[in-house]
């Protein structure tokens, strides 16, 4: 009997350890990249600082509804992860040899590098392209120039603590983790198909009597 009668693969060319780092690595070239899409992407928000009657106070509002946007680039970004979680995820279960539980952890751990480098790579993207957040107090307005016109970079994030960052990071290992559990869960096999194969215990039918009968 053959390994393809079987349905059972041939032991794998490279190690389980390098395969592994294998996908950690390419996660973590998939969010550079997802973050540099997210920069292109994802739009910014038009506002404008203007000093008050009593030439003193200023005011700081957006236009239209541009606010808008902040919220926007944070969901797109948590949007292009979970697609890049999703696709790595059914890629990796398609390597059939390495199922198993270290392969989901590097899943997992590739997730979570890839949401930390395209958040990085974005914010610094975006910094580059419209520059940093003009304060209050920085805004260039006097009694003869009222008005200031900035233009901000999208947010990555939802809010400015850590646990929003964290969140958002560890959100796209949480989603790979779920689709290669569920891949997982549809699997007949109790090896899950990889390698090495565990044969599955014989069915006794009325055409095989046990050994003790015979």
């Amino acid at each position: 009997m053959t390994a393809a009668s079987t349905g059972v693969w041939g032991s794998p060319r490279i190690g389980r350890g390098r395969g592994a780092l294998s996908v950690i690595g390419a996660l973590a070239v998939a969010g550079v990249l997802t973050g540099a899409l997210w920069a292109w992407l994802a739009p910014p928000a038009h506002g404008v600082i203007a000093l008050a009657r009593d030439g003193e106070t200023r005011v700081r509002a957006y236009l239209g509804n541009e606010a808008d946007h902040l919220f926007l680039g944070a969901a797109l970004m948590v949007g292009m992860l979970s697609v890049v979680a999703v696709i790595a995820a059914v890629a990796v279960w398609q390597w059939r040899a390495h199922r198993g539980p270290a392969m989901a952890a590097a899943l997992a751990a590739g997730a979570v590098l890839a949401g930390g480098a395209a958040t990085a790579v974005g914010a610094g993207l975006v910094r580059l392209r419209y520059g940093g957040v003009v304060g209050l107090d920085e805004a260039p307005v006097t009694p003869d120039h009222r008005v200031h016109y900035f233009v901000e970079a999208p947010a990555v994030f939802f809010g400015a603590g850590p646990l929003q960052a964290a969140l958002t990071i560890v959100f796209p290992a949480a989603i790979a983790a779920l689709v290669y559990a569920l891949c997982a869960v549809a699997t007949t096999r109790d090896d899950l198909g990889g390698w090495p194969p565990v044969d599955p215990p014989r069915v006794l039918t009325a055409e095989s009597d046990p050994p003790s009968a015979r």
